[in-house]
């Protein structure tokens, strides 16, 4: 065995079981060997750098299986109205919020902070001093834009568009300022304030680094950010800046042709040391805040009874026309007909082939629980994204789907018990991309989503490692501490396993380690 670049010992190996092992070797961005810490002692050589980890619990490295880290700096522009409950919270922001290049930006804002009211451009004009203002609510489906910003991007009324969007209007005909969905919301792009190559480039760093310092070592990133993002990543790497396993799924939506699903398949090919394409996303459906949820029944409104493919036949054809290629697919569907609908598209696949999965889940009957083992799709979900939901079904989400459905609020024991593959993230910027947290909300969920769906401790690691390198097609080669797999590691100063959740959700990083090289000591 050549000398070890890492040794790491004084650890509780756990993969995701205890194990015994208190060291572990590392050559070439490979655990080369696992045994104890007088074993340890004569693996070293002249260049391996020794870590003591002062007893801390060396997990399989944590994976958020959700996330935008690229396409999302977008998205976090501007002010934080995360915090913001209310509508006079709202407008006291707004009022002090800074200016970008004239425009005033939001993000993270709350369905819930309207009190029930329609989302309206009118409620906030009068406190922007005449400066246009997009505000993204946190759903990451839907934006508020003033009547300023309406004007700026030449949006007088209602369109047609090829997949599920809309431009909100009132009984007047004049638009709200209530964009939904991703052809609506993208109207507006043309005119807001673009990042530099520079800050962009800067910002994704900082974000990078921050996500290892919580422990994660990689994630899947649910789009693939933009034509450069390749050519990004590929400098970040070549800089010693990319402190993440990224793996990219570019988007495919309603309407593509043969000739671009082709396409993504080539797309397939891209690949760095610690960045590659893999899979490619799909919509089925929307949100439930936003009525573009796809449900079996509409919802208190009257809304989401529509699929974000006006012919779902249509995406079938296109996850099988990538199936027959060789790739994988994630399919982002939220309401109970969209979950059901790509279940039955799978099923009609066959046998044997890439890995499919689901993205989100929040609403599914009991019925449909099975068949994501029977059909060896893998369920992918947030547990953060409950926070967004009360205990007494008094929020947004909540009243849109009636008690009944909100009562099957993010089943994730629910599919555990029932013999599912549980990939976790936190779909950042959503939700926070803290993966401690990701791991405590999954064992302790908030809001509409009851503690008897909590998961056990062991179950919430398994969702971050094991699991989600099955998610991946990777369980060969990802998600343990063992010989012959990616050296991607995370400490704890405790035992993530057995501590309660809010402790886990505390719980210091001693050190991170992505292919070999060390991201974060804590």
């Amino acid at each position: 065995m050549p000398a070890p670049d890492l040794v790491l010992v004084n650890a509780r190996v756990r993969d995701p079981e205890l194990t015994g092992h208190t060291a572990l070797a590392v050559h070439g961005g490979v655990i080369t060997a696992l045994g104890t810490d007088s074993e340890a002692r004569t693996w070293a050589g002249p260049g391996t750098e020794t870590v003591d980890l002062a007893g801390a619990t060396l997990t399989p490295g944590l994976t958020d299986a959700h996330s935008h880290p690229v396409w999302g700096l977008e998205m976090f522009t501007g002010t934080d109205l995360s915090g913001v409950t209310d509508l006079e919270g709202l407008r006291a922001a707004l009022r002090a919020a800074e200016r970008h290049d004239g425009w005033v930006l939001g993000f993270g804002l709350d369905h819930n902070a309207f009190g029930g009211r329609p989302v309206h451009h009118e409620l906030v004009d009068d406190v922007l001093d005449g400066a246009p203002a997009h505000l993204r609510l946190y759903d990451g489906h839907s934006v508020l834009a003033s009547a300023n910003a309406l004007k700026a991007a030449g949006i007088e009324g209602p369109r047609a568009f090829a997949q599920h969007s809309e431009i909100v209007c009132g009984p007047d005909g004049r638009p709200t300022g209530h964009l939904v969905e991703h052809a609506a919301m993208d109207l507006m792009t043309p005119v807001l304030p673009a990042q530099s190559y520079a800050e962009r480039r800067a910002r994704l760093v900082g974000l990078l680094d921050s996500m290892a310092a919580t422990g994660l070592t990689a994630a899947h990133v649910m789009d693939l950010g933009g034509h450069d993002v390749p050519g990004l990543l590929t400098a970040l790497e070549e800089d010693g800046d990319l402190p993440l396993r990224l793996r990219l799924a570019p988007w495919c939506m309603p309407g593509a042709t043969a000739e671009e699903l082709d396409a993504l398949v080539r797309l397939q090919s891209r690949a760095g040391r610690l960045w590659r394409v893999g899979g490619v996303k799909f919509f089925m459906d929307g949100t439930v805040e936003g009525g573009t949820a796809w449900l079996e029944h509409a919802d208190c409104h009257g809304q989401g009874t529509d699929a974000f493919w006006p012919d779902p036949r249509t995406y079938s054809a296109a996850v099988g026309h990538l199936h027959r290629a060789g790739v994988g697919t994630a399919t982002h569907a939220i309401g109970d007909a969209a979950v059901r609908h790509v279940l039955d598209t799978v099923e009609g696949l066959g046998t044997g082939g890439p890995r499919h999965r689901i993205e989100h889940i929040e609403t599914v009957p009991d019925d449909q629980l099975g068949r994501f083992a029977a059909l060896g799709v893998v369920a992918s979900m947030q547990p953060p994204h409950t926070a967004y939901t009360r205990a007494d079904h008094t929020d947004e989400w909540s009243r849109r789907l009636g008690e009944e459905r909100a009562a099957r609020a993010w089943r994730c024991r629910d599919l555990r018990d029932a013999g599912a593959r549980l990939a976790l993230g936190s779909d950042w910027p959503i939700a926070h991309h803290d993966a401690r947290q990701v791991l405590a909300t999954a064992r302790a969920p908030r809001g509409a989503a009851s503690a008897r769906l909590g998961l056990t401790g062991l179950m919430a690691l398994e969702g971050m490692t094991t699991h989600a390198a099955l998610a991946a097609g990777e369980e060969r080669f990802a998600g343990r501490v063992a010989p012959g797999f990616r050296a991607d590691l995370t400490a704890f100063a405790v035992d993530p396993v057995e501590v309660p959740a809010d402790e886990a959700a505390q719980a210091p990083i001693r050190l991170t380690v992505a292919g070999g090289r060390v991201t974060y000591r804590g």
